[in-house]
């Protein structure tokens, strides 16, 4: 079955980038002139999805606001002749089928998933979470989906990092490798680098069966109360094979102001109107 639908948790609250996420959505935060979330629908669109569906949650409304048709906008960009800029808005609100649904409570990333499961039905789906955002040839979501119809299991995005940065990250322990492409024998959340199995850690990119997600909806929330798609994970890995890829291409974490400054500098520079006098910007620098 070809994957068509796909889930953006959305509903966090954005602590770490206090106080410009006190009252505007974290995934809208921009990447030189578009929000963080229309790089991944946009990714998700290149990968064939039809249907995009956003958990949001309080104070997130711009963002089903910044996917809507915008009359005023489009009315003023018209009568001001900015042809360009309008066929650009515009694409926007095609994109694709828009669906929200709201998480009340911040219970996790795999209760925000679980919300939307009379949506996605018996079908599998693709999982974006917000802060991870590639520049590749092929779109990342595409490089799983590929793989996906080969093996018909559950699929999640890896990358490299430093051992020493473990306690950020999901990381797995592998069962098998080939190429680029790893069986999973069990997953870690954040373990400190003595105790991280790998160096392979979990990129927020998945494809999840139906047999997941009832796995997930059987998973009991963790000390935080919060049900966490990983725990629906290691219930299901007992008992069937979860895949993960190794995705081509350079990654940013734009939940981290590091990371997000760095996306922004990287694809400023390949902006097509910006990139030469912003250069030039970056050479005089001196600090």
């Amino acid at each position: 079955m070809d994957i068509k639908k796909v889930i953006i948790p959305a509903a966090g609250l954005g602590t770490r980038f206090l106080p410009a996420t006190k009252s505007q959505a974290k995934e809208m935060l921009p990447i030189v002139d578009k929000p963080c979330i229309q790089y991944l629908v946009e990714e998700a669109v290149a990968s064939g999805i039809k249907e995009v569906i956003i958990i949001t949650g309080k104070g997130k409304k711009s963002i089903e606001d910044h996917f809507s048709h915008s009359f005023e906008l489009q009315t003023h960009l018209k009568n001001k002749k900015q042809n360009k800029l309008l066929k650009e808005i515009e694409k926007i609100e095609h994109l694709a089928k828009f669906i929200y649904v709201t998480q009340d409570f911040p219970l996790g990333d795999g209760h925000a998933i679980l919300c939307a499961k009379e949506l996605v039905k018996n079908e599998p789906f693709a999982v974006l979470f917000g802060d991870d955002i590639y520049d590749s040839k092929t779109p990342p979501l595409k490089q799983l989906i590929k793989e996906y119809k080969k093996l018909k299991s559950p699929i999640i995005a890896l990358h490299k990092i430093k051992k020493k940065d473990s306690k950020k990250y999901g990381i797995i322990d592998k069962k098998s490798q080939n190429n680029k492409l790893y069986e999973i024998k069990n997953l870690v959340e954040k373990p400190s680098p003595a105790k991280a199995p790998s160096n392979l850690a979990i990129s927020g990119k998945y494809i999840v069966t139906p047999e997941l997600l009832k796995a997930l909806e059987k998973s009991n929330p963790g000390k935080d109360k919060e049900i966490r798609l990983i725990d629906g994970m290691k219930k299901y890995i007992k008992n069937s094979p979860i895949y993960g890829l190794e995705i081509e291409g350079q990654r940013f974490d734009t939940g981290d102001k590091l990371g997000y400054l760095k996306a922004v500098v990287h694809f400023g520079l390949k902006h097509p109107d910006l990139k030469g006098s912003f250069k030039d910007f970056i050479k005089k620098l001196d600090f």
